[in-house]
This record gives C-alpha cells, sequence and structure tokens, in this order.
C-alpha cells in the first residue's frame, strides 16, 4: 500500500506520528507536508496529496491541518477526490464503508493524538461496503 500525507504547521506533530504508524505497517509514505511549525499555507501541502490519489500513484491521502475545513476544501476540489473530514473512528468507519472516502482529513486542533491514530487504523482498514452505496458515490462529480 502507498498513501500521501499532507499538513500545514498546525498538523506537523500528528503527521510525523501518522508516518511512523504507517511506515510499521510497511505502507509506503510520500509526505508533501511541512516538517516544521512556521506558518505555511495549507493548500501548497495539501494539493498535491488530491493529485496523487488523483492520478492513482498512491491508493489513499491522508492531510491534517487545524480545523480540516480548510484542507478538505481544498482536496475536493480535485475531480475523483472524495476527502472526509473526520473527527472520531465512527465517522472515519462511515465515511469509507459508506462514502467510499480516498482521503480522509483530520482537525489537529480539536482531536486528541492517540484518536487520530485511531482514525487512521480505521481509514486503512474499513472496505466500501457497495451496494446502494455506489449509486451515491455515481452522483458526487459535478462534470
Amino acid at each position: 500500500m502507498k498513501i500521501a500525507i499532507g499538513n500545514d504547521h498546525a498538523g506537523t506533530e500528528y503527521k510525523l506520528a501518522i508516518v511512523g504508524l504507517l511506515k510499521s505497517k510497511g505502507i509506503e509514505v510520500i509526505n508533501y507536508g511541512t516538517d516544521g511549525t512556521d506558518s505555511v499555507d495549507y493548500p501548497d501541502f495539501v494539493h498535491p496529496v488530491a493529485v496523487e490519489v488523483e492520478q492513482g500513484t498512491v491508493d489513499l491521502g491522508i492531510v491534517v491541518c487545524g480545523s480540516g475545513n480548510g484542507a478538505t476544501m481544498t482536496i475536493n476540489k480535485h475531480q475523483g477526490i472524495r476527502g472526509a473530514l473526520c473527527w472520531n473512528k465512527e465517522i472515519t468507519a462511515l465515511a469509507r464503508s459508506h462514502n467510499d472516502a480516498n482521503i480522509l482529513s483530520l482537525p489537529a486542533r480539536f482531536i486528541a493524538l492517540p484518536q487520530a491514530l485511531d482514525m487512521v487504523e480505521t481509514f486503512l482498514t474499513t472496505e466500501f461496503e457497495g451496494g446502494r452505496h455506489e449509486r451515491r458515490i455515481e452522483k458526487i462529480p459535478c462534470a
């Protein structure tokens, strides 16, 4: 499995922990995020994640910013991206199983780090159910 990850300054600590978790599972990680805490613009670090998922060069993506809102709005401008802003494991599981989310967006300032790591685990292990959800997914794109 291969995952692209991107973050702004608010998500650096979380990104580093997530990268460690992913690598411990033998998952290849492409890091587009900042490794510092100086203020940066989240679009510069999350657009490349969406492009990788869009092009199919990675299996999934993860983005992290302060509220998760800006990053989620940015990634969802890309065709074929179903970015989900999640704040607990249950929402994460539903985003994957019902919405076939392909990028997880985490709000670093509103969830604890252990919770974020649990959500990443859930994101990786939950499969899309298909069925009645498939026709809904097909209706998402505007073009």
